[in-house]
């Protein structure tokens, strides 16, 4: 049950409600004492605070009181109670934060509702409060995959513009991740605890779509039976995500202009403005100036949009970050066993060497087939889509081998069919000088974290992060190279 804070300085209304909380299963914390009570707010961290608004007759310390219950992390839920109501008294704790206004004498059964209503809605806040950091945590910069140049220049401008209001065009081919990027600004912007409403606009025909993004008066059409709110006032406060934005009817563009410029909707038959505070984040798998040419986009519309533009690039165009893309989803599944799932060098070789229309989403798809088809937890070439098995020859392996990348995550030694972890060690080659295997693998660990510190501007988190190891190790390694 609950922890609960009371505080009236009647002591014989502190004991009533005490025995009546604890026949309830919460534990209680009584006072009458003003002072005593604010120091217990910090040192208990209660869920629930119970005070009075006038612990004297001077002035209503039960404010006081409530101010700090909500200024603690977590805040707690607070109801009001007191003999001298008023409806100003009532409003202004409302405005303050308090759940409820409680008028003595109250009924029991009155009382015990409000306790009930408030420690659920306490702990409706706290589970929300815990999704919202795990969704912060999901989108994190550090979450994203991908150790390329090309790569490396879009986090750094998500970085750069995810906690600021301005509008921003996400461009890349279908695939690529633009909700993701999406959200990963919404969630760390000063807006993370507010709405994130993504609106596919190809998908919901013209008249339909008006009505869902603007809302609508009852009996603006037929079939409007009631008053709606349309999703720029659902994401009031928050962000909202039109996905596919070059798709939009131009009747709807024009409306959407008003919004950008002036910061508020009107509902279908309706004349009256609403003002809402939203940001505008917009995608599209194609070039808009191209529409803009053709006359299907608007471009006053499109400048507006592209205001910071954040090009994606595809797969094809990044072939070092697909052993690591590899690595990424396969480390969370497990296969009938509970093991993870390995890759072999050749499998990886024909993954690397596909075009990939379809970007990281098709990639995703491919290894979520191969890991229900394989067998052993190990995915061979067979395993792969068959649009896949044309890249299986030598002309395949002989280009892969150029690779640096791939290279860290052979095996040394290992059958071009054997299973390879996700354990990053070097390959030799031919060329260089034999020399003992213990100083030959210290020196290519050396090279290949100085790369990893360069690309990353010498961010030793992000880096270790790439690594898979922990900040710890990496200062452990980077001290025994200064040693050497």
């Amino acid at each position: 049950m609950a922890k609960v804070l009371l505080i009236d300085d009647e002591v014989t209304m502190v004991q009533m409600v005490t025995e009546l909380l604890r026949n309830e299963g919460h534990e209680v914390f009584p006072f009458s004492n003003y002072s005593a009570a604010l120091e217990a707010l910090e040192t208990q961290q209660p869920e629930l605070v119970i005070t009075d608004l006038y612990l004297d007759k001077t002035r209503p310390h039960g404010f006081d009181i409530l101010q700090k219950a909500r200024s603690l992390n977590p805040p707690a839920v607070v109801i009001v109670i007191t003999g001298f109501a008023s409806v100003e008294s009532a409003v202004e704790a409302m405005k303050k934060g308090a759940f409820n206004y409680l008028e003595k004498p109250f009924k029991i059964d009155e009382f015990k509702l409000c306790v009930q209503r408030a420690l659920s809605y306490n702990e409706a806040v706290s589970e929300n409060v815990y999704l919202r950091k795990q969704l912060k945590k999901k989108y994190q910069f550090n979450q994203f995959v991908g150790s390329s140049p090309q790569m490396q220049q879009v986090f750094s401008m998500i970085e750069k513009v995810a906690d600021t209001d301005s509008t921003i065009l996400i461009l890349g081919e279908s695939g690529t991740g633009k909700e993701l990027v999406a959200k990963a600004l919404h969630f760390n912007s000063r807006r993370q605890f507010a709405p994130f409403i993504p609106v596919n606009c190809s998908a919901l025909p013209e008249n339909l779509l008006e009505s869902e993004l603007f809302g609508h008066r009852k009996g603006a059409f037929t079939g409007a039976v009631n008053d709606k709110k349309g999703l720029f006032q659902e994401a009031d406060g928050g962000t909202i995500f039109l996905d596919e934005i070059g798709t939009m009817p131009p009747m709807l563009q024009s409306r959407l202009l008003r919004v950008l410029q002036e910061r508020e909707v009107r509902r279908v038959g309706d004349n009256v403005p609403i003002y809402v505070n939203v940001r505008v984040l917009a995608a599209t798998n194609e070039p808009l100036e191209k529409r803009v040419k053709e006359g299907t986009f608007r471009e006053d519309l499109y400048y507006r949009l592209n205001v910071i533009p954040i090009n994606l690039p595809p797969l094809r165009d990044r072939r070092e970050d697909i052993p690591l893309l590899v690595m990424h989803f396969l480390k969370n599944k497990v296969n009938n066993q509970g093991k993870a799932y390995q890759i072999t060098r050749r499998a990886l070789d024909v993954l690397t060497a596909h075009n990939w229309p379809g970007n990281v989403r098709e990639l995703e798809n491919a290894l979520e087939r191969a890991c229900a088809l394989c067998e052993g937890g190990v995915i061979r070439i067979n395993d792969l889509p068959p649009i896949l098995h044309q890249h299986a020859g030598k002309e395949t392996s002989d280009e892969i081998a150029k690779s640096p990348d791939t290279q860290f995550l052979m095996k040394q030694g290992m059958p071009s069919d054997g299973p390879m972890p996700g354990k990053e060690v070097p390959v030799a080659t031919s060329s260089e000088p034999l020399r003992a295997l213990k100083e030959f693998m210290r020196q290519q660990e050396v090279g290949y974290l100085n790369r990893v510190l360069s690309q990353t501007g010498g961010d030793k988190e992000k880096a270790a992060d790439l690594l898979g190891v922990s900040l710890a190790t990496l200062y452990r390694k980077l001290s025994e190279e200064e040693a050497v």
